[in-house]
């Protein structure tokens, strides 16, 4: 069944974050950051598909992914600099890789590259029941020559809430298209009139853990929230 899952989150120096380590780690690529001078690498059994899209007024150096994130430690001096907003949003399983990939790049073109971001996106697909990606995204103005001011009117609550609702209108453009009849929504069940429990989302560690036989919290969670939303569509129906 396809799930919707958007989630977004900052970045930032002040929770003692890097964003060339979150580069390194999301993409499975090793990073040297040149403010420590320290090589910032995470092993991973899959290796995550990844993309660098930008703005055509955009510098060249942008698609490396080494230089593009230490030139943005490079451009915040603040020690708790907001460094790059992070979305992570899950795939519908129900098309295949190629598919899943033309849907997000589509949608990150459109939503956040055409408005001027530069987005670092890196496709997991550990588990074959939950591909996702994770977007990194700059917060600042860029120039042929560089970055330059930050855009407060990217943080707006209401763009996010946008960028929530778009998701699933070409999500599920994309499942019409190829003939799929699953569909998701935005909107929560209350929203939706539905009297059924959201279930948590895994991440990569929980279902790592789950797929080895050792459950954890969030599956657990899961595993009781099934059942009562079993028992609530059997009264519905």
């Amino acid at each position: 069944m396809a799930i919707y899952h958007f989630s977004a989150q900052m970045i930032s120096r002040g929770k003692g974050q890097s964003a060339v380590a979150a580069a390194a780690y999301r993409s499975g690529q090793r990073l040297v950051d040149e403010q420590t001078n320290e090589s910032k690498f995470y092993k991973r059994e899959v290796q995550p598909e990844t993309h660098i899209l930008a703005p055509e007024k955009s510098p060249v150096w942008v698609k490396n992914r080494e230089i593009l994130w230490n030139e943005i430690e490079r451009s915040e001096k603040r020690k708790n600099s907001q460094l790059a907003r992070e979305i992570n949003i899950a795939l519908p399983k129900e098309l295949s890789n190629q598919q899943q990939t033309e849907l997000i790049k589509g949608y990150i073109q459109d939503q956040f590259v055409d408005k001027g971001m530069v987005a670092d996106i890196a496709i997991h697909r550990d588990d074959s029941n939950n591909p996702h990606a994770h977007i990194m995204l700059t917060t600042r103005e860029i120039s042929e020559e560089g970055f330059t001011t930050k855009n407060r009117d990217w943080n707006k609550k209401e763009l996010l809430e946008q960028w929530r609702e778009q998701w699933s209108e070409y999500a599920n453009k994309a499942l019409e298209q190829s003939n799929i009849n699953e569909r998701i929504t935005h909107k929560s069940h209350a929203e939706r009139g539905l009297e059924i429990l959201p279930t948590v989302h895994m991440g990569h560690v929980a279902s790592d853990m789950e797929k080895k036989g050792m459950k954890t919290e969030r599956g657990n969670i899961n595993r009781e929230v099934q059942k009562h939303n079993a028992i609530v569509y059997d009264l519905q129906r």
